[in-house]
């Protein structure tokens, strides 16, 4: 009979560093709170509200079953190698292997929430995509990266909302605004933030050439109640007919809503409603959540060089290259990391990319709004 003492030994110890990290302790008192909040007749008479306490619950509520299942798998397996040892029974190691393999790997995925170092982790993304040079090539290249964002949104169960999308002169995108929701969507989507580049073989060049174009992405957490003060006197209001997929329109008044922060250059959007007030509404929060997570994000810069950190990639830097010609490959120039499949990778298969950045802004100090 195999002695799987050491493989046990090293399971529980992972166990009990997520007991630390999932703040166990803390989130059962916290889900004792909420359980009394949902449970008021009157909660959905505020239904902002309601959302935001239903969404913790939820999401509480998953980390405490999911650990109790592992723990309760761990302390079975324990049971398990204890009986088969003392019974000399070898019929039992496959069962016992499988087990171990299993919770090796609820483990690794529970390990990737303690990456999430940010104060607005958890939080839903709003995401903006804007084509930079490269002319027709880089609307057509904002294009592909606006579908595998949706894409490896729909692989994690999270929802797209768009906000507006500003069609190319021929081709593509010009620039698109829109919301992920899901529990972990900005801690995952910070990873993005930047200049992509991509080297292909330009579709919309007579003679097939080697065309390089870039595109920018900028992430913001979405506050439910951004501190910060917006002067009405700073914003230009732009209204538009809201359109949907395939260009065909929700209704055919201007209700949709741009608002333009001019001493920022920000920009936000919002087509979801019928009503223009209520877009305007929307897209002042967007807006005030976007300037909130800009002055947060340059007063720790402001800190990083006072301290004398060292410097990050910062904002608007290139941060990752898909080539297709004249070999393909995706690397990120912060982690190295790298994939050879670019077509998965495009079809939204970022997780590898996502988490490697993770491990990277913990390790060297990088931003972590």
């Amino acid at each position: 009979m195999r002695d799987f003492t050491t493989d046990l030994a090293e399971v529980r110890r992972r166990v009990d560093e997520a007991r630390a990290y999932l703040k166990i302790d803390e989130a059962r008192s916290r889900i004792a709170v909420l359980e009394v909040e949902v449970a008021r007749p009157d909660l959905w008479d505020d239904q902002e509200h309601a959302k935001r306490v239903n969404s913790e619950y939820s999401g509480l509520r998953d980390d405490l079953d999911g650990f109790a299942r592992l723990e309760r798998s761990v302390e079975d397996l324990e049971v398990l190698h204890e009986m088969a040892r003392e019974a000399d029974d070898e019929s039992q190691e496959p069962e016992l292997d499988a087990g171990i393999a299993a919770a090796r790997r609820s483990l690794d995925d529970l390990e990737l929430r303690s990456l999430f170092t940010g104060p607005h982790d958890v939080a839903d993304a709003i995401v903006q995509i804007n084509a930079k040079d490269g002319g027709v090539d880089a609307q057509d290249w904002s294009e592909i990266l606006l579908r595998m964002y949706a894409r490896w949104a729909e692989r994690r169960g999270f929802d797209v909302e768009i906000g507006d999308v500003s069609q190319g002169t021929e081709a593509g995108i010009l620039s698109a605004d829109f919301t992920i929701r899901g529990r972990w969507a900005y801690g995952l989507l910070t990873s993005e933030r930047g200049v992509h580049r991509l080297v292909r073989i330009s579709p919309f060049d007579n003679q097939g050439r080697r065309q390089t174009s870039f595109a920018s992405v900028q992430v913001w957490p979405v506050l439910d109640e951004p501190d910060v003060e917006v002067n009405e006197g700073d914003i230009r209001m732009e209204v538009f007919r809201a359109s949907g997929a395939g260009g065909q329109h929700v209704n055919k008044t201007s209700s949709a809503v741009r608002l333009i922060h001019e001493p920022t250059g920000l920009v936000a959007s919002s087509q979801q409603e019928r009503s223009q007030l209520q877009n305007r509404e929307n897209a002042m929060k967007r807006l005030k959540t976007m300037i909130a997570a800009k002055v947060e994000e340059e007063r720790e810069e402001e800190m990083r060089r006072i301290a004398g950190a060292q410097a990050t990639v910062g904002w608007g830097s290139q941060i990752r290259s898909y080539v297709l010609q004249p070999y393909q490959m995706v690397k990120d120039l912060r982690t190295d990391t790298e994939s050879g499949n670019v077509a998965a990778v495009l079809d939204g298969d970022l997780d590898e990319f996502m988490e490697a950045y993770l491990r990277w802004r913990r390790s060297s100090g990088g931003p972590q709004t």
